[in-house]
């Protein structure tokens, strides 16, 4: 099938955006790393053609003045049939208490320039850009910059819900192309039941709970990313899928992601999540496990790549059920006792000989262990 100009421009732009973009994950830190392909095309969301730009409203972009309130005349000001609010270059700064209030049919739309950079606060919960309960928003471009370096602690709990970018109970939301780092909480956080909610193109980078938290959502999909260097707060993962209690986390995709240099986990999948594919992501050098599970259901993960992790590269904990892992390649995990040395070798099942790679706990039930490489 041949792609249209613009759809082929644009995948060289997200190409080059992941190349470029990655912050404290900087190039030199790539090492080895080649980017996958990336053959995904996000979903346009429904919106008018009304573009306002939120200079027009009164933003001024000198990371000095405090820009919220313009941005969100900006949001206010479009018609009933939406449209998109545009930000060109420069750093917003923005109150986090108030927040960036998204409404439907809108895409909020920044230039590979523009920063909307949080100012520093002492609350326990607080976001940089909001969507709740609301449907068809696209966010894209540029960058969101917490205030974890300057957060005053003075709360008496963590803080750790001081989000980038907070998607509660929304339908039908792209996030895409966009660098979120540096908040004192996740980089994104999906819950309230939100559904068909994509991510793509996205580089989450030095936060301190997590890159990526679903808390209670469904039809979630996550392509071509980085969730990298999340520390300071427990869970410490690249991506949490943990439903609140009472709540689930059903139907979600993770695919050609790098799950990287992350505090604890790659990726952490807990109590009632279910129906999950993770696929051609690569976890390495995460500071516990690449991959943990608990009391999870209708799991697959095939075709990764679990390396260098400094505990094991896989652990499938106590409850998991119905879970398939295959076609996927490990090597040098649990490094903290040192890099063993192995010819390559393919294997079906289970046995010691891949135990620092990947690990099922006894009381586990119903998980196979397909075909799949080592070295």
């Amino acid at each position: 099938m041949i792609k249209s100009e613009n759809v082929l421009e644009r995948n060289v732009a997200r190409r080059d955006f992941l190349k470029t973009t990655s912050g404290l994950a900087a190039a030199a830190a790539f090492g080895g790393f080649t980017l996958p392909a990336l053959a995904y095309v996000p979903p346009t969301r429904s919106r008018g053609s009304t573009v306002i730009s939120v200079k027009d409203t009164g933003a001024v972009g000198n990371g000095v003045h405090d820009d919220t309130s313009a941005i969100q005349a900006a949001v206010n000001k479009l018609p009933s049939t939406g449209g998109t609010v545009y930000i060109p270059d420069g750093t917003y700064l923005i109150d986090t208490i108030r927040k960036i209030n998204l409404r439907s049919l809108m895409m909020l739309k920044l230039s590979a320039g523009a920063v909307l950079k949080a100012k520093t606060s002492s609350v326990s919960r607080a976001y940089v850009v909001y969507a709740r309960n609301v449907s068809d928003v696209e966010i894209a471009g540029g960058q969101v910059v917490g205030e974890r370096d300057t957060h005053r602690f003075v709360s008496g709990t963590t803080d750790e819900w001081n989000h980038g970018i907070q998607i509660l109970g929304c339908k039908r939301v792209t996030v895409r192309d966009i660098r979120v780092s540096k908040c004192t909480g996740d980089g994104i956080c999906v819950g309230g039941a939100a559904y068909d909610v994509v991510v793509d193109n996205v580089v989450c980078t030095a936060n301190r709970r997590q890159g990526l938290s679903l808390t209670h959502c469904s039809n979630i999909k996550v392509y071509d990313s980085e969730f990298s260097y999340t520390q300071g707060t427990s869970p410490e993962c690249g991506i949490d899928i943990e439903p609140d209690p009472g709540y689930t986390c059903s139907n979600i995709r993770v695919q050609n992601c790098r799950l990287y240099k992350n505090a604890k986990y790659g990726i952490n999948i807990w109590k009632n999540a279910s129906s999950i594919v993770l696929t051609g992501n690569t976890f390495e050098y995460n500071g516990s496990l690449g991959l943990s599970t608990y009391y999870c259901s209708g799991v697959t993960v095939t075709s990764n790549t679990f390396r260098y992790n400094s505990a094991t590269g896989v652990v499938y904990n106590a409850g998991t059920r119905n879970l398939s892992h295959g076609s996927n390649m490990s090597y040098g995990n649990y490094t903290r006792l040192g890099i063993k040395t192995r010819t390559p070798f393919t294997q079906t099942g289970w046995s010691s000989k891949i135990e620092r790679d990947v690990l099922i706990r006894s009381s586990t039930g119903t998980v196979s262990i397909r075909t799949n490489n080592y070295k």
